[in-house]
């Protein structure tokens, strides 16, 4: 009886001791007992102050993260990872997110471009389409951008976006002025009437080589958009203008 208590008071003691040495000296080495410490708050600080902080108090500091912002002066810590009082080993590497001026990019000119040939060009440079309208356009076909706000000669922040016009083509109801030299007056008056204009002022002027009546100008350009029903001035050949004359005296 006596020799199992002995055994039981010396595994007892034992037992004591593994606990006693575990505590003190085997689970300290395994966590680096003394050698953790609680994480400084450098948020809101400029960097080099950061840095200089983070070095003395025994880590390390990393710019890991740049927010390009005009809201905030440059250079100052905006984040840091671990976060502030966390406890940490010494040594631990601590990535900081900082600010700097916003970058500004020349906006490239898209206007003639297609919307997605225009996306690429502003991508390319940090920029993007913003708000998008369309409206018709007698020069530029269906598709194409027509406007562009801002321009070409203005620069912006990366990030930002450019608005546009996209042409929907020529409206219904523009009207191409059709060519009329070389038709005679009757056959001029009937082509007008078909585009929906219509001979205004009618002007002579004395050609010998030319069929009498033939047209050999007109007030508005072929080829001009009209947006509206107008009427055009033709100049017609005659033989002798002294008939003309005696027909206006006779009238």
């Amino acid at each position: 009886m006596k020799k199992i208590l002995k055994h039981v008071i010396a595994i007892g003691i034992i037992t004591v001791i593994i606990f006693i040495l575990f505590e003190l000296i085997i689970m300290p080495f395994y966590v680096r007992h003394g050698k953790s410490k609680e994480l400084i708050d450098v948020t809101s600080m400029d960097i080099r102050s950061a840095m200089i902080m983070i070095r003395t108090s025994g880590f390390k500091g990393v710019v890991t993260d740049t927010i390009y912002t005009s809201a905030i002066e440059p250079n100052i810590v905006l984040d840091q990872y671990p976060e502030p009082g966390a406890i940490v080993k010494k040594g631990r590497t601590v990535r900081l997110k900082i600010s700097q001026s916003e970058k500004l990019v020349i906006v490239p000119n898209i206007v003639g471009q297609s919307q997605r040939s225009a996306e690429l060009l502003l991508n390319k440079v940090g920029l993007k389409i913003g708000a998008i309208s369309k409206e018709y356009s007698v020069i530029l076909p269906n598709g194409v951008i027509v406007n562009q706000m801002p321009d070409s000669t203005a620069t912006l922040p990366k990030g930002y976006s450019v608005r546009v016009v996209i042409s929907k083509g020529r409206s219904p109801n523009d009207i191409q002025v059709p060519s009329l030299f070389g038709l005679s007056k009757e056959a001029a008056e009937l082509e007008l009437r078909k585009t929906g204009l219509r001979i205004g002022r009618v002007h002579y002027k004395q050609n010998e080589n030319l069929i009498p009546y033939t047209v050999l100008d007109q007030s508005i350009q072929a080829g001009t958009i009209l947006e509206n029903s107008q009427s055009i001035d033709i100049t017609v050949s005659v033989l002798d203008l002294q008939d003309i004359f005696d027909q206006m005296i006779d009238k």
